[in-house]
């Protein structure tokens, strides 16, 4: 097939276009900057959908940049990197002469409600009741398609764990020098899923004519609690993770509304993922976490 993937770049950008090309597809990336291969958004708004069989859209600034003070700004660029390339596409491939097969958008489990005891799958209600639910809720609208002329997929990603980028990135300096711990209480429930999956699960919603509508991006073993990934990440590592990281200092770092995205967290099963025939690869956190820091 041949793929458009917006915001192919990143972490999730680069492992994609990897296993798609491992797979015989060709690809083209939409990004900030021209070069082979690629078109902007510039190019995308100004002319037609380019002449392709599928769309992936994986545009988003990273919510939970460190460096970025979590102020009306930063939020304004959270919404609109995330809502205008998502209008974009889809925009395109409804002026489509020869509309593309599949329109495959990733968002994410923030849709859900934080809970220690509630249990999500693709079909539970969510998405109305703090910023980051109602950006999920907004990000999907903009995605719908009207008509079938296109299958249309949302993948709602959880925590994503790979070498070289991620959540990861950030954790693995202190918990390699024996000071990582559990975020916040630790009870919380902590949803992810391996690179290596979130780009199978994209690849299989591109692929499998049968797939359509929502999917939950996460393992299948993801009732893990923060303090669970925190032990598991220490003994992939050889190390001991009993240093808990503070509320307070989560709170101090990231502002109080996006602390919450780390200080709580949802029990998110993928239910509809898994009745597709998905298979994944790291089921399993031991498993996920060794590859990841080897």
């Amino acid at each position: 097939m041949r793929v458009l993937v917006g915001g192919g770049t990143g972490f999730i950008g680069t492992a994609l276009t990897g296993l798609l090309k491992a797979r015989g597809h060709e690809v083209t990336l939409v990004s900030r900057r021209p070069g082979p291969a690629r078109i902007t958004w510039e190019d995308l708004a100004k002319s037609e959908l380019p002449s392709c069989d599928a769309v992936v859209n994986l545009a988003g600034e990273n919510i939970l940049n460190p460096l970025r003070r979590w102020n009306e700004a930063f939020q304004k660029e959270v919404l609109s990197s995330r809502l205008e390339t998502t209008e974009m596409l889809a925009k395109a491939i409804s002026r489509a002469p020869q509309p593309p097969q599949a329109w495959v958008v990733v968002t994410g489990v923030a849709y859900y409600q934080p809970s220690l005891t509630a249990e999500y799958d693709e079909n539970s209600p969510g998405g109305d009741f703090d910023f980051f639910s109602n950006l999920v809720t907004r990000w999907e609208a903009a995605a719908r398609l009207p008509g079938d002329a296109t299958r249309q997929v949302v993948v709602r990603s959880g925590v994503v764990l790979g070498p070289g980028g991620g959540a990861i990135g950030h954790m693995l300096l202190p918990f390699r020098l024996g000071l990582g711990g559990p975020i916040g209480s630790g009870h919380q429930f902590f949803p992810w899923i391996h690179i290596r999956d979130l780009a199978g699960i994209l690849t299989h919603a591109l692929e499998a004519n049968h797939v359509q509508g929502v999917l939950n991006g996460v393992a299948p073993a993801s009732t893990t609690t923060n303090a669970e990934f925190a032990q598991a990440l220490g003994a992939a590592l050889g190390r001991p993770a009993v240093i808990p990281v503070p509320s307070t200092v989560v709170q101090a770092v990231f502002g109080r509304e996006r602390a919450i995205m780390l200080l709580e967290g949802q029990k998110v099963v993928p239910r509809r993922t898994l009745a597709t025939g998905y298979q994944y690869s790291f089921p399993e956190l031991g498993a996920a976490l060794k590859e990841v820091v080897a």
